[in-house]
Formats: structure tokens, sequence, C-alpha cells
């Protein structure tokens, strides 16, 4: 243990846990469940005694937190998956340092993050497109935001970790000097390096909790890209919905987003009485009532009809909260179950911006598949980072939502066919089915990162279902 780990005990004494009952594991998209033994972490002296009861059991260990990554990549089929979300803690709050820090452990989601941080007026410098995800997790998938292009990846904002390594040490990690390989390998590296135990994460500063956007509904796909490559660069955030149901001249007709921070002076007199608050308004919890096919052509292209049409054709300077312009879907809980019992996958890639008729015809072939997805986005990315597994690179990133079904497997093949020849790649926090010699090829620095990963962790004792598929070992 290091004499700088923020989270030292008196002492440390692990004592073995009792063996837990195998449980099913999934991710958000529901589609790739399997069963581990799932040990809750409430101290640093348990995650060291359930690592030391994991290297028994001969399958392994991988971290988890609040699942939402898409795929298989915090399950563990027959080993131990080590839930986090009770190391929960906000240490710490330097509001006063150029730039602020904080300093949480890493179960703590965003969600609690944010709420704990805007009372300083502090301001989470990324953030993914819902906020229960912990920063642990954050670290591990090197999430994103509407950002990309002006701020990178949650891994440029991370001044420091603490990592739980195979050996059973606890390591502060930096971005430069001597953990540096370990580092950027940790960033996006899937939980496959080790547990993060917590993290110092750089901030901004924010003067309300609110945003200034532009709104404006585009007739195409060509229109849509045509005005994000013109005009994005005058703002902090931008985001597109698209529909991708739709053919012929309104084929990829959408609705782009973008904004900036709001200062006081912006706000009206009422909001600013209380310029801070947290907007989180919830209308409940989705039942577990949905069939498959629930999400069909039909319904999909009446939500997609009524989507375009609610946003205002062309708004400029409208006032939004965090939610609204953030996070949208976290108003409803346990949105992923209507889709039914058969859930969907995730399919989000990103092409270089070179390749922009690649990326018009992986839109087309999506579109005219027959697979209907309606939560649909498009993003413009910035330069990536140092890590060799983080997914952002500069270049054009769509998401789609598509049901599981027949034929579906075909399409992505097709699809990863198309990314691989324009040299892009697929969102491994969002996947559960790419081959192992595909993924080879989509990221170029695996050697790498398999290079850090043998020297930490010789006999491969963090281990998960994304970890076997793609042999990362």
């Amino acid at each position: 243990m290091t004499d700088d780990f923020p989270y030292q005990e008196t002492k440390i004494t692990p004592s073995m846990p009792e063996a837990q009952p195998m449980v099913p594991l999934h991710g958000w998209g529901r589609a790739s469940s399997t069963s581990a033994h799932l040990t809750q972490i409430e101290s640093i002296s348990g995650a060291v005694s359930a690592l030391r009861s994991a290297a028994q059991s001969g399958r392994g260990v991988v971290p988890r937190g609040l699942g939402r990554s898409y795929g298989d990549a915090a399950q563990n089929a027959g080993g131990t998956a080590l839930d986090l979300t009770k190391l929960n803690r906000v240490l710490s709050v330097d509001a006063e340092s150029e730039p602020p820090t904080v300093q949480v452990q890493a179960g703590v989601s965003l969600d609690s993050l944010m709420r704990t941080l805007l009372p300083f007026g502090l301001w989470v410098p990324v953030l993914p497109g819902t906020r229960q995800v912990t920063v642990g997790g954050a670290i591990a998938a090197d999430v994103h935001g509407k950002n990309h292009h002006t701020e990178g990846s949650f891994g440029n904002h991370v001044a420091s970790l603490d990592l739980l390594r195979a050996d059973g040490e606890i390591q502060t990690l930096r971005p430069e000097g001597d953990t540096a390989d370990l580092f950027w390998a940790t960033i996006g590296g899937m939980g496959l390096t080790g547990v993060v135990l917590g993290a110092t994460i750089v901030l901004q500063r924010t003067e309300s909790a609110y945003f200034l956007v532009d709104t404006e509904r585009c007739t195409d796909i060509d229109d849509l890209m045509a005005r994000m490559s013109e005009g994005d660069d005058g703002y902090t955030y931008s985001v597109a919905w698209f529909d991708a149901v739709s053919r012929g001249k309104h084929m990829g007709r959408a609705v782009l987003t973008r904004g900036n921070k709001a200062r006081l002076q912006d706000l009206t007199p009422k909001l600013r009485r209380d310029p801070l608050q947290f907007v989180a308004p919830s209308l409940g919890t989705i039942p577990e009532i949905f069939p498959n096919r629930m999400v069909n052509r039909a319904t999909a292209k009446a939500f997609s009809t009524a989507w375009y049409y609610k946003a205002p054709k062309y708004r400029v300077g409208e006032l939004q909260n965090i939610t609204s312009f953030f996070h949208p879907l976290d108003i409803v809980a346990e949105w992923n179950r209507i889709y039914g019992p058969h859930g969907f996958l995730q399919y989000q890639f990103v092409v270089p911006f070179s390749e922009d008729e690649t990326f018009r015809r992986c839109f087309e072939l999506i579109v005219n598949s027959g697979h209907v997805s309606c939560l649909n986005v498009l993003k413009r990315f910035g330069p990536g980072n140092a890590a060799p597994l983080s997914f952002p690179m500069q270049g054009w990133t769509l998401t789609v939502d598509l049901p599981i079904e027949e034929g579906l497997d075909s399409l992505c093949n097709t699809l990863d066919e198309l990314v691989v020849a324009a040299g892009g790649r697929v969102y491994l926090a969002k996947d559960s089915r790419l081959s192992a010699s595909t993924f080879r090829q989509m990221y170029p620095r695996l050697d790498d990162f398999l290079a850090v990963r043998r020297k930490v962790d010789p006999d491969g004792l963090f281990n998960s279902d994304l970890a076997r598929r793609l042999q990362l070992h």
C-alpha cells in the first residue's frame, strides 16, 4: 500500500469471506446472462479478502458497479464478480485549488457525485448518457459524453487512481511518470488490470446547473452531418437524435441539440434564486411486463415521428436543466425492460471523418436492414487519449439500440467489416458479440495493453466473459 493511498485503514487483516451463491448477471442490454459468485465489497480489507478467495476458484474475478455496461464486460461465468457499489464515499472536495478536485471511492455514482459537487459550484467534466454509472465504471470504460470534441473522455480528467492489483498490493497510479503505462491500461481497460478502489478527479467550475441550448430539425442525414461539421466548434456540447426507421427523402432526419453552460446572468430571475439546484424528476420504474417485439417497425415509426415533430424547427437560447439536456432517459428507471425478455444490442461505432462515405453506407445499411431502433445518437469525437483500449478517436460516432432477433448478428458482422475497413472500431462497453479477430483489427494498440496486463497479472486473475470472448490474455 502506498503512503498516499487515500483510504488507508489502520490495519488490513484479510479474512476469507463466506462462499457466495451463484447469481445470474447481465448487462443493460439483458441479452447474455451468465452466473457468477457476486461478492459485496464494503471495505478495502474486504476487497483484498475477496481477491484472495477468487484466486482459488480458477475462474478469476471482475469488478462490477451499477451494471450499465450493455454487454458482458462485468460478467464472469463460473467465477467471481465484486460488487463495489457500497464503496461509495466522497472523501474530500478541494474547491479552493485551481483546478478544483474531488477524491472519491470507486462505487460513488455520477448521480451522487453531481449532487455533492453542485453546491460548491463544481461540475463533473464528462458525463455519459446516464448518471447511474459508478466512477470505477466510468474509468474502466473511459466513458464519453456530448462534449468529447471539446473535453475528451473521462480518463482525461483523472489525476490519479488507486488500483488493487492481482498480487494484493494497492498502487496509486498517475497519467505521467513511472506508473503511466498501468494508468492508461486501466483507463478503458474494462476492469482487467485490477480493481479501481478510488480516484481523484479534476473538476470544472460552473455558475449554474442549467444550459443554454439551441435546437434545430435537420431534413436528412446529409443535412445533419453538414450542420454538425460547420457549427459544432461553437458549442461545448453537441448531440443529435436521428430517425433510423424512415426511408426515402426523410432518411436520417434528425433533431440536433447543442449548448453551453448557462452563466448566472443568463438565468431568469426565478432560477437565479437557486442557480445550482439539481433538477432530477422521476416518472417511476418500467414494470417487467413487456413482451418481445414490443419495439417493432410500427411502434418505432410512431415514436420517431412524434420525437421529430415535437422538437422545435429552430429554437435558440432555451434554458434546460441537467436532466432535460443530459439524461432524459434517467427520468424512467429500468427503461431497458421495454425490449422484453430477449433484450437488445446497443451497437456503437466510430470511423474517421475522412470516411464519411463509409459512415453513410453503415447508416443506410441499418435503416434498410429491417431491424428497427428508436434511441439513435450521432456525435462528433475529438482526438483520443493515450489509453490503448479507449474507444473514442477523431471521427463520426453512431449509436443504435436494436432488439435481439433473427438476423441481427449478420447485420452487425457486415457493419464490423465496413468499420474495420475504414479504420474504425466499436465500443467495448456496449459490445456482447464481437469476435476476437475483428476486435484485434479494430484496436491496433491491443498488444500494448496485453503487455501491461501480463506484467501486473501474469496468471490472469482478472477475467470476464468479455475477456474470454475477445481472448484478452
